[in-house]
Order: structure tokens, then sequence, then C-alpha cells
């Protein structure tokens, strides 16, 4: 999906982008593959351990902070943004920081999920392994919030955009259903905070382990909440 959206915007040889959150690897590498040798892609984030790795002549790995940190100098034809900003607390300045960023002609790609639009982890809740699903991924959601992450942020993007002064705004959402994705993810995220669900009082142990078994049997019709990219051109 993001690569769908990155390849429509002509992201090619010589160009330079700024991966902001870089998180992993793939997007990153993905982004030195189309802008080739003559191009520069600048990765940044709190935690570099992921990607500190693929540091290359193209590929420069720099630890940063996108709403406190000036951004990397020289301007960019494209930054781009997944997951991130949902997290970030000041996420206005964050943004305006992107915006400022951008060469003349610049496209910004920001993707983040609305899990307020489709909050459900079974969206066909057939039974109780869909009904526990659905129940522990509401959990999941109140945890987010009381982190301060915003779960209606995604449908944002477009007017954010447009009030950035940024040009040729268009937006889309997408969420796979029955992906294979969505079961490797489902389990790590579980796995990964599980001690803050039973700590919370939102699930048991017993409960988790019923989960992830169902999970694992592939019996379960899983989804994400909607990823919404937006993108726009700075004039």
């Amino acid at each position: 999906m993001t690569f769908r959206h990155i390849d429509a915007l002509g992201i090619g040889p010589g160009m330079r982008c700024w991966e902001v959150g870089a998180g992993g690897p793939s997007v990153p590498a993905g982004l030195a593959e189309r802008v080739g040798p003559s191009g520069k892609v600048v990765a940044t984030d709190l935690d570099v351990s992921w990607t500190r790795g693929l540091a290359s002549d193209v590929i420069e790995v720099r630890q940063h902070d996108v709403a406190a940190d000036p951004p990397p100098p020289g301007g960019f034809d494209l930054v781009h943004a997944r997951l991130v900003l949902v997290h970030v607390s000041d996420r206005a300045e964050a943004l305006r920081r992107m915006v400022r960023a951008l060469r003349p002609g610049g496209r910004l790609l920001l993707e983040d999920a609305d899990p307020g639009l489709q909050p459900l982890l079974c969206p066909d809740e057939s039974g109780p392994a869909q009904r526990l699903a659905n129940r522990l991924r509401s959990g999941f959601r109140q945890l987010m919030a009381e982190r301060g992450a915003d779960l209606a942020y995604g449908r944002t993007l477009p007017r954010l955009l447009r009030e950035a002064g940024l040009a040729d705004v268009r937006a889309d959402a997408y969420f796979p259903i029955t992906s294979p994705a969505c079961t490797v993810l489902e389990s790590a995220t579980v796995r990964q905070i599980r001690g803050r669900l039973v700590a919370a009082g939102l699930a048991t142990d017993e409960e988790i382990e019923r989960h992830l078994a169902n999970v694992a049997s592939g019996t379960l019709d899983l989804t994400t909440a909607p990823m919404v990219s937006a993108w726009g051109r700075r004039p």
C-alpha cells in the first residue's frame, strides 16, 4: 500500500526522501531502490536500532525527534511518515516541520490508522472467539488513548494538509480482511501489550492465551483499523 502511493507520486532516480519515524528497514530500503545511487534517503527515528545497519552512500540514518529537532537539511522531494503522528504528542509542530522540509513541488505523504472508523478486529462477530477478539481490541484502543494517541487522527489528514498550505491534496483508506499479515500483526501486538492489558483489568492471562490460540488456528477473519493515506504538494 505504501509503495503504491510512493510510486504514483513519481518518486524516482536522483530524488531526496525523508522517511520520518522509519522504525524498521523496509521503507528506507524501498526508497533507496527507487532513488538510486544519485539520490538520497534520510531515515530518522527516536530509536534507530532497527535501521542503523542500513546506512550507506544512499541511506543516512539519524536519531531525531520530528516534533523537537530541526528537519534534516537540504530539502526533500518526498517526506513520508507511516503510523508516526498518531503517537506524537505535538502533532501540529511535527507536521509544520515536515512541510517546511519540502522543496517547492515536493510531496508529503502521511499514513495513519483511524481505529474510530472501524473499531473491530472481527467484523463478522459470529461466535465467542470473535467476541473475545473484539473485546481485547477494545482494551487495546483504551490503552492507546490513555497514552495520548488520537484514535480519530487518520480522517483529519486531508484537512490538515490543506491547512498546511499544500496543493493537490488527495487521500484514500485501506484495510485488509483475512490477510496473513493481520494474523501476524495481531499475535505480535497482543504479546507485546499483554502485561498492560492484565494490569489494567482489561483481560486475564487465560483469555489472552485463548485468544492467541484462536488467532493461531487461522479460523478468525481478522482485519485492521483503516489506514488513511493522504498526500499533497508544496506549491
